[in-house]
């Protein structure tokens, strides 16, 4: 399949943060929520949802919303100068010259365990890969590429562009 988003999808795709997160798993990254929210705000507009919706429903409202979520940048993840600028977890691996924090010998001990473990856990809670182990990057990116495709096989991802 060629995916919908090739652009963002293809420049996240071969990133894996400093955290271990695979940025192409990222809705924001890959460009898949900018997509999604241009399609629903299509959808919306073409049903005149503001002129059947409920009284207490301020269609107007909603409708900035989705120009605003359309509007966000898409993260070019945290090894391409995305991410929060602060981040702790990238100062650290970096000063170690490490790829990421699953590298180090402080790993599970390191005293940013507790954002890192949050971020890690927030990450697997919202549908996005996590390194769990060594296996080479290439290895990784080939086994989470397949089953984001096998898990979302209609994500906006791999639709043909309209």
């Amino acid at each position: 399949m060629t995916p919908f988003g090739t652009q963002a999808y293809d420049s996240v795709k071969p990133q894996i943060g400093y955290c271990g997160i695979w940025c192409g798993s990222c809705v924001v990254g890959n460009g898949a929520l900018s997509e999604l929210t241009r399609r629903y705000r299509k959808t919306t507009e073409a049903y005149d949802l503001g002129e059947w919706a409920p009284r207490d429903f301020d269609y107007s409202e909603f409708a900035q919303g989705l120009a605003s979520i359309q509007a966000m940048p898409t993260c070019p993840g945290c090894r391409a100068g995305g991410g929060r600028d602060d981040c702790e977890i990238r100062t650290c691996a970096r000063s170690r010259e490490l790829d990421d924090c699953t590298k180090c010998g402080d790993f599970g001990k390191c005293e940013h365990q507790g954002i890192l473990e949050r971020m890690r856990t927030g990450a697997v809670d919202a549908g996005l890969m996590v390194r769990r182990d060594s296996r080479s990057n290439d290895e990784l990116l080939r086994e989470w590429s397949a089953e984001i495709e096998r898990r979302w096989p209609c994500c906006v991802l791999f639709l043909e562009g309209e």
